[in-house]
């Protein structure tokens, strides 16, 4: 018999490597090449499609707050003042993600008037027994 000579395979140049399957941080590509001779002439065991991982600027990551406090006691005891309540960051922002807003918040409150002078002794004196 005569002796057999195996065909190689014939295949198309690689495609160019696909874009990034994310928009931001890690991912995947992929290209591929084709078969050019006829399956029946023989088996080709090459490679047909390749991956490989791409990296991109890391994604944005926006900042994360807490929920609000309650509102503290009016700071005064009789008269106009103030009350705060407050939040704390969970996730500080990195890569052009999302400022913190405000963490603090101010609100007026009033309580009773204040006595003065010569009524506001006589009060105490009365609260006080």
């Amino acid at each position: 018999m005569p002796e057999c000579h195996t065909i190689p395979c014939l295949l198309s140049p690689w495609s160019e490597w696909s874009e990034c399957s994310v928009s931001c941080g890690k991912g995947m590509r992929t290209r591929q090449r084709m078969l050019k001779s006829a399956a029946e002439l023989g088996d080709c065991n090459e490679e047909l499609q390749q991956a490989e991982k791409c990296m991109l600027p890391e994604c944005p990551i926006d900042c994360e707050l807490t929920e609000w406090s309650q509102w503290s006691e009016c700071n005064t005891s009789c008269g106009k003042g103030h009350m705060i309540r407050t939040r704390m960051i969970k996730i500080e922002p990195q890569f052009g993600g999302t400022a913190c807003p405000e963490t603090v918040q101010r609100s007026k409150c009033r309580v009773r008037k204040c006595l003065r002078g010569a009524g506001l002794e006589k009060r105490r004196w009365k609260e006080a027994r």
